[in-house]
């Protein structure tokens, strides 16, 4: 009896698998199926965001000595202008990229926001992990 349930599993499991794979291949070929300039601007934008998050990931772990010096002044004052200084490079940054503010739509304005609101508490945490380590030594 359980060889039968295992066959029959096997069986439908790998028709649903091929069947998800067959969409797929056909789901990538219809958008994939697009004008060359298209297909540069979708690539053009993927890069320019790998290369930020490149950025934002490594600017507070390159300027560690800034956490030291913040942590050694014991004031929020310069902690939070230390978190606003980052902050403001990664959005620096992010409008250099995409060459500036104008011309940008209610989507794109969300698309950022969103992206430095996410690089704001990943540079907190990571200030506060650096903090910490910084204590305990």
């Amino acid at each position: 009896m359980k060889d039968m349930f295992t066959t029959i599993g096997q069986y439908i499991g790998g028709k649903v698998v091929t069947a998800i794979l067959v969409v797929s291949g056909a789901g990538a070929v219809i958008y994939f199926w697009r004008h060359p300039e298209a297909l540069a601007t979708i690539w053009t934008t993927l890069k320019y965001a790998l290369v930020w998050i490149g950025i934002v990931l490594v600017l507070p772990w390159a300027t560690f000595f800034v956490t030291s010096w913040v942590v050694a002044k014991e004031s929020n004052t310069a902690a939070a202008l230390m978190l606003l200084g980052y902050t403001l490079a990664d959005a620096v940054v992010a409008f250099l990229l995409i060459g500036g503010i104008r011309g940008l739509d209610t989507l794109q304005w969300g698309v950022l926001i969103l992206g430095f609101l996410s690089a704001g508490v990943y540079n907190f945490k990571v200030c506060e992990y650096q903090a910490e380590r910084l204590e305990s030594i």
